[in-house]
């Protein structure tokens, strides 16, 4: 990148803070003392997906994780230990993933191209429409992407719910919530998915850890 375009951004930044500050007196003083989140939000890196914006919060009220595809895997250390921080030390009430339409490794796993590394990446995806193949069956090109991004967001919830560091959570009685959201890019607006878990006792009982 040209030292001309950071020199962009840095004006950028300059007049986005001195507006921000003005429409929100005592902020960053507010920032600075501590970050007390209630939402995990664990989405796409797409980079028109901004979880503050499209859930009309100010920064510090979610904590953020993502990657490409909004993607739980059992041996992601780095979403796990997002997972954990955000619960045992934040003590957040809701984890949302939040996916969305128009997903680019979505279009990927359809594609069924070569993507050279990405293609381990998107394994899990590609199990979840292998899995799902019924609800495939009978609808045309574009049902199917926004059909996969469903169910998706549907699994990487109960993948949530199947990490430890969230059944642990529920065993000591945290209140704590795991919720599927999705964001169209056509109009900016979150669907609720009608996935959410308050408790191991939705999970099948392979899954469900003795705590």
């Amino acid at each position: 990148m040209k030292k001309a375009h950071i020199e962009a951004l840095l004006e950028n930044n300059s007049r986005w803070a001195e507006t921000f500050a003005a429409d929100n007196p005592g902020i960053f003083d507010a920032l600075a003392a501590q970050q007390n989140p209630a939402y995990l939000w664990i989405g796409c890196s797409d980079s028109r997906i901004p979880a503050n914006q499209v859930m009309g919060l100010l920064p510090g009220e979610v904590f953020v994780h993502r990657n490409v595809g909004n993607i739980v895997h059992a041996m992601d250390l780095n979403c796990h230990s997002v997972i954990q921080f955000a619960v045992d030390e934040l003590q957040v009430s809701d984890i949302i993933v939040g996916g969305h339409y128009d997903c680019g490794a979505i279009k990927a796993v359809l594609s069924k191209k070569d993507y050279g590394m990405m293609n381990n990446w998107l394994s899990s995806i590609k199990d979840v429409y292998n899995n799902n193949r019924a609800n495939f069956a009978l609808i045309d090109e574009q049902a199917k992407k926004d059909r996969l991004c469903e169910l998706n967001v549907i699994e990487q919830v109960k993948n949530v719910c199947k990490s430890d560091e969230v059944q642990r959570a529920w065993a000591r009685g945290q209140n704590l919530c795991v919720h599927g959201l999705i964001y169209s890019v056509h109009d900016g607006r979150l669907r609720d998915l009608n996935c959410s878990v308050d408790s191991n006792d939705a999970l099948e009982e392979i899954y469900r850890l003795k705590l």
